[in-house]
């Protein structure tokens, strides 16, 4: 049975910090995309950070240097650290995988086989 569970969403002041954790279980693939999304209330969602299999990793330019996505030696858990966060960082926050296909350069408009049950993130 193949799952995604997030963790470490929650509330936080402009200018803090939270981490998110992504965990896989089932997923046996060695090639794969992993990829953090988000969705606010009336807005479409929204690619923030992507992780391949190869180690690449992809950022939407509004969370450039301020969002760095990682994964444990296991390769079973995908970190989103989030610095200096915005009001405009608020929203449900999701982790989407393609196991067996890397991440290509268009991650952000795909449809991923994989969804967890989300997050909120919420910035004041």
């Amino acid at each position: 049975h193949v799952q995604l569970v997030e963790s470490g969403g929650g509330s936080v002041q402009e200018g803090g910090s939270l981490t998110l954790s992504c965990t896989a279980s089932g997923i046996t693939y060695t090639r794969y995309c992993m990829g953090w999304f988000r969705q606010a209330p009336g807005k479409e969602r929204e690619g923030v950070a992507a992780l391949a299999s190869d180690g690449n990793t992809y950022y939407a330019d509004s969370v450039k240097g301020r969002f760095t996505i990682s994964e444990d030696n296991a390769k079973t858990t995908v970190t989103l650290q989030m610095n200096s966060l915005k009001p405009e960082d608020t929203g449900m926050y999701y982790c989407q995988a393609n196991p067996g296909l890397p991440c290509f350069s268009n991650w952000q408009l795909r449809e991923y086989k994989l969804r967890g049950q989300g997050t909120q993130v919420t910035v004041s």
